[in-house]
């Protein structure tokens, strides 16, 4: 089933995953490395990590949702997509609530249960991840229709199956 949010010929949804996700995991090392080395800098530059992953998680969600809403209903497709995509917006939610909690002093860094609370948000954010591999690895979500190893370039304009 093919991505229904496409650019130059690829899901756009996969491409801005990683950005939240980086973000996020970056804020996280960055809280432990202020906790190991006491540098504030460490601690204000994880706070507006958590921003911009918040903004990105955001707006992969808007082509995440594009792209289950063409789900056909009654599919385990549906049903994997739907706890991806609810899994993800709880992960946004607790980086929003930490976000939220440090807004006062961004120079400092998360508080032992803030830091927890990134912890899980990290760890459901690896099982939603795996959901999301799930749907294009094994259920074809987000691929392309008769995509084979010698697909022409997506650049083409010629379908995956090489069929004209």
């Amino acid at each position: 089933m093919q991505s229904k949010a496409r650019f130059l010929g690829h899901p756009i949804h996969p491409m801005l995953v990683v950005i939240p996700l980086g973000l996020f995991i970056a804020a996280v090392v960055l809280d432990a490395l202020h906790y190991w080395r006491g540098t504030t800098l460490f601690a204000a530059i994880s706070y507006y990590n958590i921003g911009g992953g918040i903004i990105g998680g955001l707006l992969a969600a808007v082509f995440g949702l594009r792209d289950w809403l063409a789900i056909p209903a009654g599919t385990r497709a549906k049903r994997i997509g739907l706890f991806h995509g609810a899994s993800n917006v709880v992960v946004v939610l607790l980086f929003s609530a930490v976000w939220l909690a440090r807004t006062a002093l961004p120079d400092q860094a998360a508080t032992p249960l803030l830091f927890a609370i990134e912890g899980l948000a990290i760890a459901l954010a690896m099982v939603a991840g795996w959901l999301g591999g799930e749907l294009v690895d094994r259920l074809g979500v987000g691929v392309d229709d008769g995509a084979h190893l010698n697909s022409p370039n997506s650049l083409s304009g010629r379908p995956a199956s090489g069929r004209a």
